[in-house]
């Protein structure tokens, strides 16, 4: 799984998750430091990315445009350091990688992962009780 790490999150966790065998960039490595939320989609799409984020309006976006990718991982979790976020990541990945390379919505709290595919309205949701 190939991702893009949002603006808001440590660039120091796409080389340490690149360390761990991801092929992860960060926006602001990548030319997208700037770049509207529909542009960092548009960019993850073209290159076959899932996008990684705090925001919650990537998940707005793909709802309300009914679009089947790409994928999104949005952290509500506050405070997380660059390894604390790797490690979650990697859960992530492990758990629901096949959900994610289909098209998903993800949404990690304390304690729960939520998974719904795409487009919405689609296959149905999926619900871990464990990050």
């Amino acid at each position: 799984m190939k991702l893009l790490l949002d603006q808001g999150l440590p660039r120091s966790a796409a080389g340490r998750l690149r360390d761990a065998g991801v092929d992860a960039l960060h926006a602001g490595d990548c030319g997208l430091g700037s770049a509207s939320d529909k542009e960092i989609l548009a960019a993850a799409e073209r290159e076959g990315r899932a996008v990684v984020t705090l925001d919650a309006d990537f998940h707005a976006l793909l709802t309300l445009g009914g679009a089947a990718g790409p994928s999104v991982i949005r952290i509500r979790i506050e405070g997380l350091q660059a390894d604390g976020l790797v490690h979650l990541v990697r859960t992530v990945l492990d758990r629901f990688g096949e959900d994610l390379a289909a098209g998903a919505m993800v949404s990690v709290t304390e304690g729960r992962i939520r998974v719904r595919h795409l487009p919405i309205g689609g296959r149905g949701d999926r619900t871990s009780a464990r990050p």
